[in-house]
């Protein structure tokens, strides 16, 4: 989970030419400024009582400006993290997912109209089009494949929604082959976890899924304590590997939460770390 790119509105209206990048300018400054104060947030209680509020603040910024690239990016990261994070009810975790979703689509379309219903498209057909995506282009790629894999897990009693994580897949494996370092590592988090849904009898493959969950590690210098929660999690429970399982737990319960972009996560991390925990004699 991450809580990026919030948007506050400035006040006043500006009438001289031009007026539209100022106002991007500034309004980007603001978000760097709130998104670095969400993100470095230990008491999670706290951003969960705000967001809904800059659910609706988003929404008015996109509406008022429908074709702006990074408005429909600030909106798709935060209702995708907002509905992952705090909303435990499915039907309206479905509609923020959704959400999400939606403007991601509309983000890649107005950066480029050859994007236009991209994750609609036959699999050749998506592989072709995001083939030709360069490294600058990796965050609307990542957030396009992560708004749809958190569309897919509020959707997973949905067959043909499952059908799409091929695609997904796909797209967080260009993502990483074009930045793998975007956003902590993060896309081999994503891939690790993709590789550990299923078991090996079903065509899981945890091996693989072990060397994504370690080279996130690795790109983080260790600091992202969610990326050791899934390792454990997906990887050591999913081969009834206890001691691993242990060792990376009490390895996050032992960190320091605090850490520049990365405070929030790791506190939620240290929480479902000490679950885990408290959970592990009952499962292996």
């Amino acid at each position: 989970m991450r809580l990026l790119r919030l948007f506050l509105p400035l006040l006043g209206l500006l009438a001289l030419n031009g007026c539209a990048s100022i106002v991007s300018s500034a309004t980007g400054k603001l978000a760097d400024n709130l998104s670095s104060a969400i993100l470095n947030q230990d008491d999670p209680e706290t951003v969960q009582a705000g967001m809904p509020s800059y659910l609706l603040l988003v929404d008015s910024l996109i509406e008022g400006d429908p074709k702006n690239e990074n408005m429909l990016l600030a909106g798709s990261k935060l209702y995708g993290a907002y509905a992952a994070a705090f909303v435990k009810e499915p039907a309206r975790a479905k509609r923020l997912a959704s959400r999400a979703r939606d403007y991601s689509d509309r983000a890649l379309c107005v950066h480029d109209t050859k994007l236009c219903d991209l994750l609609a498209r036959p699999y050749d057909g998506f592989t072709v089009a995001i083939a030709g995506l360069k490294k600058e282009e990796v965050p609307l790629l990542y957030a396009s494949a992560s708004s749809w894999a958190g569309w897919i897990q509020v959707n997973s009693s949905d067959w043909n929604a499952i059908a799409d994580l091929a695609k997904v897949k796909a797209a967080m494996s260009r993502a990483v082959e074009l930045d793998e370092s975007y956003s902590h590592g993060e896309g081999h988090l994503y891939l690790g976890v993709f590789a550990t849904l299923l078991p090996p009898a079903l065509g899981g493959k945890p091996e693989e899924g072990r060397a994504h969950f370690e080279r996130a590690i690795q790109l983080s210098q260790g600091r992202d304590l969610m990326a050791k929660v899934e390792y454990a999690r997906r990887y050591a429970r999913g081969i009834y590997d206890r001691e691993l399982h242990d060792r990376l737990l009490q390895e996050v319960l032992a960190a320091d939460a605090t850490e520049p972009g990365l405070t929030l996560s790791n506190v939620l991390a240290k929480r479902q770390a000490k679950e885990l925990l408290d959970s592990a004699e009952s499962y292996f």
